[in-house]
């Protein structure tokens, strides 16, 4: 199946990613957002509740212009750079079909799960919260997110980084594979 968008190739996005690496490797800075988001609830007054949140988040200020730059780049990117969803293989479609999401190369996240009704149902609101625990949970116990983790982490040469992302693959294949369809 032929895509009916085009992606920055290759040789264009990773070494602008290996650019950003650099620049902060020099700079003595580690990339992930969940860093980021520790700084932003440190400022809005977490460190009263959990010694965690309790640093000197000014001095990690710089890295809520990653934040920014994220929401920014975003933005930027689905509504000038992306013309259409992206298309996915039909095997995925039939199979995704089975689960009742009917939405796949209509809207770049599925429109059965990702829309404000769904959250504001009982179930919803549960799975919402389960997994903003887990991934948050899990960013904590591995010491980083996968961004940091798979991006910085990984090319540090970092052996944690890289039993943190293996750990998250597998998560991830058990989630789609065995829960995904228990849910759905």
């Amino acid at each position: 199946m032929e895509l009916i968008y085009n992606t920055w190739p290759w040789y264009v996005a990773g070494p602008l990613i290996a650019c950003v690496l650099f620049l902060l490797l020099i700079m003595g800075k580690k990339f992930g957002m969940s860093s980021n988001l520790r700084t932003l609830c440190a400022i809005g007054g977490a460190g009263q509740f959990s010694d965690f949140f309790k640093f000197d988040w000014k001095s990690s200020k710089w890295n809520l212009w990653i934040v920014f730059g994220v929401i920014v780049g975003g933005f930027i990117a689905f509504q000038f750079l992306t013309p259409q969803a992206p298309q996915i293989h039909e095997d995925a479609v039939l199979k995704l079909k089975e689960y009742g999401i009917n939405s796949t190369n209509q809207s770049f996240l599925p429109l059965e799960l990702f829309n404000i009704e769904n959250l504001l149902t009982i179930k919803g609101f549960f799975i919402i919260l389960i997994s903003g625990f887990l991934v948050g949970f899990g960013a904590r116990y591995a010491g980083g997110c996968t961004s940091g983790h798979a991006i910085s982490g990984l090319s540090n040469l970092q052996l944690p980084s890289l039993i943190a992302v293996i750990g998250f693959f597998i998560g991830g294949l058990i989630m789609i594979h065995l829960i995904f369809p228990l849910i759905f």
